[in-house]
């Protein structure tokens, strides 16, 4: 209701639904009319089996109370609760206030478990199982939609178990990229490559992953790449995790590294999108989904009983 932007759909509904309201009473009301005793009684025209007719009889009492009860029922609520256009009720309840009450509630209760855990450094935490149990429902709540529930991802959705990160793979980068998210662009190249540069560049491509290509294509490509890749890709293909330029020397890449998939790459471009998770999932939330997270593709284990052997040495 809070939508409309003038006063006439609030005033059509109000008035549609009070007039419901009545004609439902009117209509129970006709139907209640009691027949006299010994008079005919009139059928629907309805037959079966040439003398099984239908009759024309009042609803049964207690049927037609429970529709008065259902009509008092709405009267009462539509007073109460929202209901008559934009009109709010005289208890202002709205679904909104209601989830964020909830929500209020949830983390007041919840806030001291993550709390104890927001100024461990991240490393540290990764070994630390309760904080890992905790950030592992995090992730299959909130990650597991695109990365998967294994965190191995899929095409166009990065592998999050294994050492290649487009943005760096450090704890607190990968910290930094839940909170504040990450897009990603790579430009179209079709129209200054054409359709015989764009198959030479993904067959030079191919050549660094190790895949089968055309080594004549893989020539004429390379040099393609060292005039309209390497600003963000780097003459070794290594890429650049400052900008999210990706490693093209892995043998699986974001979107496929086949000759299919890097020709539509390569000739149509690319846009990914990390959505932001600080506001959503709050800072200490976030500080165990990336102590998590990092944990996937190292060995949080000797890091953890590293760091406070360290402490303890000074």
């Amino acid at each position: 209701m809070s939508d409309f932007t003038g006063g006439f759909w609030s005033i059509y509904i109000s008035i549609i639904t009070i007039v419901s309201i009545i004609a439902c009473g009117v209509l129970l009301q006709a139907m209640s009319t009691r027949k006299v005793s010994g008079s005919q009684v009139e059928t629907t025209g309805h037959a079966w089996d040439e003398d099984l007719v239908e009759l024309n009889n009042p609803l049964p009492r207690w049927w037609i109370w429970l529709f008065y009860i259902t009509i008092v029922f709405s009267l009462a609520y539509l007073v109460l609760y929202p209901g008559l256009g934009t009109y709010g009720g005289s208890y202002g309840w709205t679904s909104k206030k209601q989830y964020e009450e909830e929500v209020a509630k949830a983390e007041a209760l919840s806030a001291p478990i993550y709390d104890k855990f927001a100024k461990v450094e991240l490393k540290q935490l990764a070994a630390n199982p309760e904080a890992m149990a905790i950030g592992q429902k995090l992730f299959l709540n909130n990650c597991a939609q695109c990365h998967s529930s294994d965190a191995r991802g899929g095409k166009g959705y990065p592998n999050l178990t294994d050492k290649a990160w487009i943005y760096g793979g450090a704890p607190e980068t990968i910290e930094q990229t839940i909170a504040n998210g990450r897009k990603g662009m790579m430009p179209a190249w079709g129209a200054v490559l054409g359709d015989d540069g764009v198959k030479d560049v993904a067959h030079y491509v191919m050549s660094l992953n190790g895949r089968t290509f055309d080594s004549l294509r893989a020539a004429r490509g390379k040099e393609k790449f060292m005039t309209t890749c390497v600003a963000c890709h780097g003459p070794e293909a290594k890429g650049n995790p400052a900008i999210g330029a990706e490693d093209l020397t892995k043998p699986d890449l974001l979107h496929g590294a086949d000759e299919p998939s890097l020709m539509e790459t390569i000739s149509k471009g690319r846009t990914s999108v990390m959505p932001a998770q600080k506001e959503a999932l709050g800072e200490a939330r976030v500080h165990i989904l990336a102590a998590y997270v990092w944990g996937l593709s190292n060995t949080p284990a000797a890091a953890g009983a590293a760091a406070p052997a360290k402490a303890s040495g000074r």
